[in-house]
């Protein structure tokens, strides 16, 4: 397994949460982040924005470039990899981690919010994927990353909240097939999910509320794995829907108590809602 030092990785949302955990993780090993977000202004609720994660990865031994992206619109992403490249001359890993949350069944959700969701989650995993290829198939071990779920037929969420469910599988659906039709560039293309809630904006303010955080666990899990995958060969790893457990538990690493949010809580953390049907 090698490192990340000198690669250059560009992650979708990440201001803050799991992007802005995984940024600081390759960080540490000298990796130059493309930390590419809407949020280049302070949120009145929400802390991070692209300029205070780049100082974060500089402080933690990275170099970092700050794009404000919106990654619904395909000229801004082409923009966000040109100054990639102009930047750092190369584009090594990129992770699909932006997304669009409500979790709302079709009864209940506008149109409006639908098409975010699809946009946001499953378009962008296109218009980012096929913005980076030229530059991937040049790297020497090139990896897609895309935070997206298994394929859970049984999932509640198809009748909970469906349109939410069809976003994310979408992701899963279309990064498994990227996974064969890049396997000649030997790019790798795996999908990535939490076995339990994670900690983040997400579930405090859309899902549940700050009680909640108390069953999650710490992004850094899933930073942690992600780390994992993208220093794997690229040809040894692909087309794989991967939960963040079962990396860290190919890696030696069984003890996931001190990924605890609230370490005084002594129940377990709750299931993702993908993975308890």
């Amino acid at each position: 397994m090698s490192d990340l030092r000198g690669q250059t990785i560009v992650i979708t949302g990440s201001s803050r949460g799991i992007g802005r955990c995984m940024a600081l993780a390759f960080a540490r090993d000298g990796a130059n982040l493309v930390i590419a977000a809407k949020s280049a202004q302070p949120h009145p609720k929400l802390p991070g924005t692209i300029h205070t994660v780049a100082e974060e990865v500089r402080a933690a031994g990275g170099e970092a470039l700050a794009v404000q992206v919106d990654v619904r619109l395909e000229e801004q992403v082409g923009a966000m990899v040109e100054a990639a490249v102009q930047r750092f001359g190369r584009i090594d890993a990129l992770i699909n981690n932006a997304g669009a949350i409500s979790l709302t069944p079709v009864e209940k959700t506008s149109v409006q919010r639908y098409d975010l969701m699809q946009d946001i989650n499953a378009r962008a995993v296109f218009v980012c994927s096929q913005a980076a290829l030229p530059y991937l198939k040049q790297a020497p071990n090139p990896h897609i990353l895309s935070m997206a779920p298994p394929l859970n037929l049984h999932s509640a969420g198809l009748r909970d909240h469906a349109p939410y469910t069809l976003s994310k599988y979408a992701m899963t659906l279309l990064s498994l097939g990227m996974a064969e039709e890049f396997r000649k560039y030997r790019i790798a293309v795996n999908c990535l999910w939490p076995r339990t809630i994670i900690a983040t904006a997400a579930i405090e303010f859309a899902v549940g509320d700050r009680n909640m955080l108390k069953v999650c666990r710490k992004p850094e899990i899933v930073a942690d794995a992600a780390y994992r995958i993208l220093t794997a060969p690229s040809d040894s790893l692909t087309g794989q829907t991967l939960i963040d457990e079962d990396i860290l538990r190919r890696h030696g690493i069984t003890d996931f108590d001190h990924y605890a949010y609230d370490p005084d809580f002594a129940g377990k953390p709750h299931p993702d809602i993908f993975l308890d049907g």
